[in-house]
């Protein structure tokens, strides 16, 4: 499939009225995990594109351009209404969050097995551990506060146990600052990579930000806070992976490839008929998106799209989600390491005046008192034990503990 080679249609045929965008939302009890993952990252692409023409548009002087962002904006709106019309309103927020953790550790393994570029791959594996500690944090909260399971949201695809505590993830904000890569060096994948990790990473900062002051306790409050934190180190270090020296007539194009590209992924691996529908309606607007954006680079830029792809525009492999639970235990065993400056260091190898120390003392105090270790000791205090999916033993030894959280662990060295 090469998108550019598609027909399309006139970007201003493709708008669509409200009954069209007022779509019926999914039933939360029968939908696959993967649909609901699917749904949550594609919002966070339709984010990402609508504030690139927004970033665009703020530093743009020529008012046509301007109406031309305008005009691609409207219609990736329409996208972004639809598709967050899916969720339901019986899917509570806390509920919805555990599909966003899912969807941040099964997609960072995918991305990471397939990415050539080693250092990317190295930030990938790096931010998937802190992730699939989020996760096992959120499942546990759901469990004490609500009694529900989180293995049954996520359909016993990804396994749900400790990964870096999230008490040693608060790094000095210099240690999440990564090198960014030349697209012209790197396989066109990792292009297509470092784009939809950082807009799904993006948007699960963004929801956790704006959710955290809603949630009914306060320790849940406390603790999608102190999450949401994380979130902002990784949309850091990978939205500094991305080539600070290209145009944004370039960076409007290989949006919209890379919205052809994951829409057409999810379409070939939906599983609910009427949202495949949907992930079809959006691969075809996405054609007309990418057929104006390339004009514009031609028109104001002077280059064709040949010139950005000039492997010819195929898409690659396309992204077909499935359970990752083998290689996110082999990545487990580098639980230790954290970050230094552009590089990645086990906590025991740093400096013990490593500003790391220091840093993570000083915004997080007693680290008991931290919501994040509070409610997996109210876990236990409860139930006799943690709230955990594993189908074998923890690969950490000392994370395997079912009833003592451990806060030691990549944060203190020796533990």
């Amino acid at each position: 499939m090469n998108p550019f080679q598609e027909k399309s249609k006139p970007i201003e045929k493709i708008y669509k009225n409200w009954k069209n965008i007022n779509v019926k939302p999914y039933d939360k009890e029968a939908v696959d995990p993967y649909t609901r993952v699917r749904i949550i990252l594609m919002n966070g692409t339709e984010f990402e594109a609508i504030w690139n023409t927004v970033r665009f548009t703020r530093h743009c002087t020529n008012n046509d351009v301007r109406r031309a962002m305008a005009m691609i904006r409207r219609g990736e709106q329409q996208q972004q209404k639809r598709i967050a019309n899916l969720k339901p309103r019986n899917e509570s927020a806390l509920e919805h969050t555990i599909g966003y953790e899912q969807l941040a550790v099964d997609l960072t393994a995918i991305l990471a097995q397939r990415e050539k570029n080693g250092y990317v791959k190295k930030q990938l594996d790096f931010a998937l551990l802190e992730d699939f500690d989020h996760l096992y944090r959120y499942a546990d909260l759901l469990n004490f506060e609500r009694g529900v399971q989180a293995e049954k949201l996520v359909g016993s695809y990804t396994e749900i146990m400790p990964g870096r505590p999230t008490v040693s993830e608060p790094r000095h904000p210099f240690d999440d600052v990564r090198f960014y890569i030349n697209n012209f060096l790197n396989d066109p994948v990792t292009r297509l990579n470092v784009g939809i990790i950082t807009a799904a990473e993006q948007q699960t900062m963004n929801y956790y930000l704006n959710i955290a002051n809603l949630h009914d306790s306060e320790l849940g409050r406390k603790l999608y806070s102190e999450i949401a934190m994380i979130e902002e180190q990784h949309v850091t270090g990978y939205g500094c992976l991305s080539d600070p020296t290209v145009s944004m007539y370039d960076c409007m194009v290989m949006h919209e490839y890379t919205e052809c590209y994951l829409y057409w992924s999810c379409y070939q691996d939906e599983t609910d008929a009427r949202v495949k529908d949907i992930w079809l309606m959006h691969f075809e607007e996405e054609l007309s998106h990418l057929r104006y954006a390339a004009e514009l680079l031609e028109r104001y830029d002077g280059k064709v799209w040949q010139q950005l792809f000039p492997e010819g525009g195929e898409f690659p492999e396309l992204l077909h989600f499935a359970p990752q639970k083998e290689y996110v235990r082999e990545v487990l065993k580098s639980v230790r390491l954290s970050g230094n400056a552009e590089s990645f260091e086990d906590v025991n190898e740093l400096p013990d005046r490593h500003r790391f120390f220091s840093y993570n003392k000083e915004v997080q105090g007693n680290v008991n008192t931290l919501a994040s270790h509070m409610v997996i000791e109210k876990s236990i205090k409860k139930s006799g034990r943690d709230y955990r999916f594993e189908e074998k033993a923890h690969p950490v030894r000392e994370l395997k503990d079912e009833k003592k959280d451990n806060t030691d662990v990549a944060r203190i060295k020796g533990a």
